[in-house]
C-alpha cells in the first residue's frame, strides 16, 4: 500500500481519542479525505473541528450508513470491535489500526514488545540503551507520541510497545525481534477469556525474525502454528548457552548470558526479580538488533525507570514507601509483591494498598501471595470487597477503607522501620482517579502529609 492508493479510498476513522485524531491529522496532512465517527457526544472540541474544515466529523452515535459504505476502517484501539452495534457493520470490512497503517506504508526495522506487565519499562529501557549507544531509535505504539505523528522520521530502529487492543488490528508487522514478556488476566472485560487474550498477544510473533520468550511463563511461548526460526529465551533460572537467565555466584544473584555473569541484581536501578527479567528481555531484544551485550550491560545501572512503577517515595520515617500505581492488573501486583518481598529481612514485613476497578479479573489469583507474603492489606475503590474476600484471614489482614489517604494513614500506623508499604492496586484507577498517574501522585502526597514525614513521627 502507498499514500496514492489511499487517495480514492472511502476511509472512516472510528474513535476521536488521541489515536483517532492522530490518524485524522495524518490523512489531512497527506491530502486524503476521511470521515471520523465517534459514538460519544462532543468528543471533539470546537477548535479541533476547525482544523479539519474539509472533512466530516460525526459524533454521538455509530453512523451505520457511513460505516457500511466505507472501503477502509481505521479503528482506534479503545474501540471494542466486538461491540454489538458494530459487529454487523464491520462484517467483511477491512479494519486496521494506526500501527497497521504505519507498517503497510513503511518498512522500518522494528523491535516489538507486548505483555500484561513490564512492556513500558522494557521499551523505555531499549530506547535508553539505543540512545546511549548512539543509535537513531524511535519510541512508539502504546507509549508517548502516536506513531503516525512521527511518520516522517527515519529511525534505524522503531521500538514499539503494543497493547492487546492494538494487536487486534495488526497483520503486517514484520519485526526484527518480538517478545511477549508475560501473560496474566487483564482486559477480560473486553477479551472475555484468557485464551482469547493469549491468542491476540501471540500475533506479535507471526512475522518476526526472532521470538524472545519467557521461560518462566508458558503462555508466552510460541503456538504450534508459529514458524519463527530464531528463538531466544530469558528466565529466572540458570540459562543454557546463548540464552539469558540468573544464577547465584559467590552468594550474589547475577544476570547471566549462558555461563557468563553480566551484573549483580543489586546493581540494577529497578528493585525486584520481575525487573531483572525485564532487563534480560531488553538485552535479548537489543542483541537481536545487533547491539553488543558488552556495550549494553554497563549502561543498565543508569536507567531511571518509569514514574509510578515500583518507584520509591522519599520519607525520613524509616519506612520504604513504594509507588507502583501503574500496576493496573493482578499480574503486575503479583510481580511487585514477589519481587519486593525477596528484598526484606526476616523481621520486616510488607504492607499492601490495593483496589480500584478490576476489569473483570479473578482476584483469587492474589490469594496465595496475600496470605503468604503480606501482613496487612488496605483496600480502596470499586472492587475492594472482592479482593478482601480472597484473604483467608479477612478480619485481621484485609481492611476496606474509603480513600487512598486513609489507607496510607492506616499503613503508617502498622508499619515499622524497615517495612515496605506498597501501593500496587491490581486494578485500573478510573473509578476514583483520572488515571494511574493521578493515583500515584495522590499516594505520594498522602505519604508526604503523614505527621512526621520531614519531622518527628
Amino acid at each position: 500500500m502507498n499514500l496514492e492508493q489511499l487517495q480514492n479510498t472511502n476511509i472512516v476513522i472510528l474513535g476521536a481519542g488521541l489515536t483517532g485524531l492522530s490518524c485524522a491529522r495524518f490523512l489531512r496532512d497527506n491530502g486524503i479525505a476521511f470521515v471520523l465517527n465517534d459514538s460519544r457526544e462532543n468528543s471533539v472540541e470546537l477548535d479541533t473541528l476547525a482544523s479539519f474544515p474539509n472533512d466530516k466529523f460525526i459524533q454521538g452515535y455509530w453512523d451505520s450508513e457511513v460505516i457500511s459504505s466505507s472501503d477502509l476502517i481505521i479503528a482506534s484501539p479503545g474501540i471494542d470491535l466486538s461491540e454489538a452495534n458494530l459487529v454487523s457493520l464491520l462484517k467483511n470490512k477491512q479494519v486496521i489500526g494506526d500501527v497497521e497503517l504505519y507498517c503497510l506504508l513503511k518498512n522500518t526495522p522494528i523491535l516489538a514488545v507486548t505483555g500484561s506487565n513490564g512492556k513500558s519499562t522494557v521499551v523505555s529501557l531499549l530506547n535508553y540503551l539505543g540512545n546511549a549507544l548512539g543509535k537513531n531509535v524511535l519510541l512508539g505504539g502504546n507509549i508517548g507520541t502516536p506513531i503516525l505523528d512521527q511518520f516522517d522520521k527515519q529511525p534505524e530502529i522503531l521500538i514499539l510497545e503494543l497493547s492487546s487492543f492494538q494487536l487486534e488490528t495488526i497483520n503486517s508487522l514484520t519485526p526484527i525481534a518480538a517478545t511477549i514478556l508475560n501473560i496474566s488476566d487483564d482486559h477480560l472485560d473486553r477479551h472475555k477469556t484468557l485464551k482469547n487474550y493469549q491468542n491476540i498477544k501471540q500475533k506479535i510473533y507471526h512475522n518476526a525474525n526472532v521470538a524472545v520468550i519467557n521461560r518462566d511463563d508458558e503462555l508466552t511461548h510460541l503456538n504450534d502454528n508459529d514458524t519463527v526460526e530464531n528463538i531466544i529465551s530469558f528466565g529466572s533460572d540458570v540459562p543454557s548457552a546463548g540464552q539469558f537467565g540468573m544464577a547465584f555466584i559467590e552468594q550474589k544473584r547475577m544476570l547471566m548470558y549462558g555461563q557468563q555473569a553480566l551484573m549483580s541484581l543489586s546493581e540494577l536501578p529497578l528493585a525486584g526479580e520481575h525487573n531483572a527479567l525485564n532487563c534480560l528481555a531488553a538485552l535479548a531484544l537489543g542483541q537481536s538488533a545487533g547491539w553488543p551485550i558488552a556495550d549494553m550491560v554497563p549502561l543498565l545501572p543508569n536507567f531511571k525507570g518509569l514514574d509510578h512503577r515500583c518507584q520509591r517515595v522519599n520519607s525520613n520515617d524509616g519506612i520504604h514507601w513504594v509507588n507502583d500505581s501503574k500496576a493496573t492488573n493482578i499480574g503486575a501486583t503479583l510481580a511487585a509483591i514477589e519481587g519486593l518481598v525477596a528484598t526484606l529481612s526476616t523481621q520486616n514485613k510488607l504492607i499492601l494498598i490495593a483496589g480500584g476497578d478490576g476489569k473483570g479479573a479473578d482476584f483469587e489469583q492474589l490469594s496465595s501471595a496475600l496470605d503468604n507474603y503480606v501482613s496487612h492489606v488496605f483496600l480502596i475503590g470499586k472492587d475492594a470487597k472482592l479482593i478482601a474476600n480472597v484473604c483467608a484471614e479477612l478480619t485481621t489482614k484485609a481492611q476496606v477503607v474509603d480513600s487512598l489517604e486513609i489507607a496510607v494513614s492506616n499503613a503508617a500506623i502498622c508499619a515499622d522501620e524497615g517495612d515496605i508499604v506498597l501501593l500496587s492496586p491490581a486494578c485500573a484507577s478510573i473509578d476514583m482517579f483520572k488515571n494511574y498517574a493521578a493515583r500515584g501522585h495522590a499516594f505520594e502526597q498522602a505519604v508526604a502529609s503523614i505527621k512526621g514525614i520531614g519531622g518527628d513521627r
